[in-house]
C-alpha cells in the first residue's frame, strides 16, 4: 500500500467535498483490495468469481465487494495468526455469528476513526457515562460479540462508567438513581444498543412509575436493534420521545455500524441523517441486478471503509436496505455522503453467497 496505515487518519472526519473524497478513497480501496487479494486467497477466489476482470482504476461504483454473509461461513485473514490481537463477532441474530480478526494496525485505525468521529458530534472531553447494558458484559469472554466491542469502543469516550443494568438486564434503578444525582449539573454520556435502552431502561422506568433529569448537554448514543424496534411499532421519532420524556435527554444520535467494520459508523446528525465519513462511504444496490442505484431510490447497502487491513472488510454488501439522501448538502455542513437505513431484506440467499460457500 502507498500510503503508511497511521498517515490514513490525519484529517477529517468530514472535510472532504465528492471530488477530493473520491480520488483519495477509491484509490485507498483499490490498494486494499489488491493487498486482501493477495493476502488472502479465499477472499481472492471469491473476488476472481463474483468481479472477474475487476478494474484497476474504478469508481465507488466499481469496487469488487464481498457480501457480508461470507463471514459467517469462513474465517478470513489477511495477516499470519501470530499477527491477530482480537477476534470479534456478530451479534448472530441469523444463528450464526461473523468472525472478524484484528491485528494492531487495523485495531489502531478503529479506535482512532471511532475517536475522530463521536468527537465531531459531542467534543473530545471525557464525560461521565452510563453504558445502558448488563453490568457483567465484558467479563470472562475469550472474544468480544457486537454489543462488548461497541461498548469497549465507546467507553473511551467516557469516564467513572456505571452499568444501568444488571447481569440479568433487570434495571438498575438505584444505580441510574445515584449516577444521575451524582451527576445532577454535569453533562453525561449514554450509550447502548437501541432496542436494549428502549426495552430495559425506558419501559422499564416507565412501569416503575420513575423518571429521570440528567444535566442539560447530555447526550445519547444508540445504535442497532431497529428490527425489533419496528417490530413493536417505535420509529426513531417516537424512540426519541420516549428519550426526552424519561430521561431528559434531547440530544440524540443513533449511528449505523456492523462488526464487520467496528470503527466506520455512520452517525447521524441533528438533522436525522446518518453521515459517511472521509475514510468510508456507502453505494446502494438494486436488491435483484445488483446495479448501483441514483440518490433517493432504495436498495441494498454497499459499505466502504479503508480501515481493514488485517480482513478483508473494505469494501462489503450488506443485508441492508435504505437509500443515498445526498453529498456535500447537509444543513449541519458535514461534507459527504447521507443516507438512510430502511431494514433489513427478508431472508433471501443474496446472488454470489451460495457461490462462496464452496470455495
Amino acid at each position: 500500500m502507498s500510503a503508511a496505515p497511521e498517515e490514513l487518519l490525519l484529517d477529517g472526519p468530514f472535510a472532504l467535498d465528492r471530488v477530493a473524497k473520491s480520488q483519495r478513497l477509491v484509490q485507498r480501496l483499490l490498494e486494499l483490495t489488491r493487498h486482501h487479494h493477495a493476502a488472502c486467497e479465499p477472499y481472492g477466489r471469491i473476488i476472481d468469481r463474483l468481479h472477474a476482470g475487476w478494474p484497476e482504476t474504478a469508481t465507488r461504483e466499481d469496487l469488487p465487494y464481498l457480501p457480508v454473509g461470507v463471514f459467517k461461513h469462513l474465517l478470513l485473514a489477511s495477516v499470519p495468526p501470530e499477527e491477530i490481537v482480537r477476534e470479534l463477532r456478530s451479534s448472530g441474530t441469523s444463528g450464526t455469528a461473523s468472525r472478524i480478526v484484528l491485528d494492531r494496525i487495523t485495531a489502531g485505525l478503529q479506535t482512532r476513526a471511532l475517536a475522530k468521529i463521536v468527537a465531531d458530534f459531542i467534543g473530545i472531553e471525557r464525560r461521565p457515562m452510563l453504558v445502558v447494558d448488563q453490568s457483567d458484559l465484558l467479563r470472562g469472554a475469550a472474544s468480544l460479540n457486537a454489543r462488548g466491542a461497541a461498548v469497549l469502543g465507546f467507553s473511551n469516550f467516557g469516564r467513572q462508567q456505571t452499568y444501568a443494568l444488571a447481569p440479568d438486564l433487570s434495571l438498575d434503578i438505584g444505580t441510574v438513581h445515584q449516577f444521575a444525582e451524582r451527576f445532577r449539573e454535569t453533562p453525561v454520556l449514554l450509550f447502548g444498543f437501541t432496542f436494549i435502552v428502549w426495552q430495559y431502561l425506558v419501559l422499564a422506568s416507565q412501569r416503575e412509575g420513575r423518571k429521570f433529569e440528567f444535566a442539560p448537554g447530555s447526550v445519547l448514543i444508540h445504535g442497532g436493534g431497529w428490527k425489533r424496534m419496528l417490530d413493536i411499532r417505535v420509529d426513531n421519532t417516537a424512540f426519541k420521545a420516549g428519550i426526552a420524556e424519561t430521561l431528559g435527554i434531547h440530544q440524540v444520535h443513533n449511528y449505523y455500524g456492523m462488526a464487520e467494520q467496528v470503527g466506520t459508523i455512520f452517525m447521524e446528525c441533528a438533522h436525522g441523517r446518518l453521515h459517511t465519513t472521509d475514510y468510508s462511504d456507502v453505494v446502494v444496490r438494486d436488491p435483484l441486478s445488483l446495479a448501483p442505484q441514483p440518490d433517493g431510490a432504495a436498495g441494498l447497502l454497499q459499505v466502504l471503509s479503508e480501515l481493514p487491513h488485517s480482513y478483508p472488510g473494505h469494501s462489503l454488501l450488506t443485508e441492508d436496505v435504505g437509500a443515498i439522501t445526498g453529498e456535500d448538502d447537509c444543513p449541519c455542513g458535514r461534507k459527504g455522503r447521507t443516507l438512510r437505513v430502511d431494514g433489513r431484506l427478508p431472508r433471501t440467499e443474496l446472488r454470489g453467497c451460495s457461490d462462496t460457500r464452496v470455495l
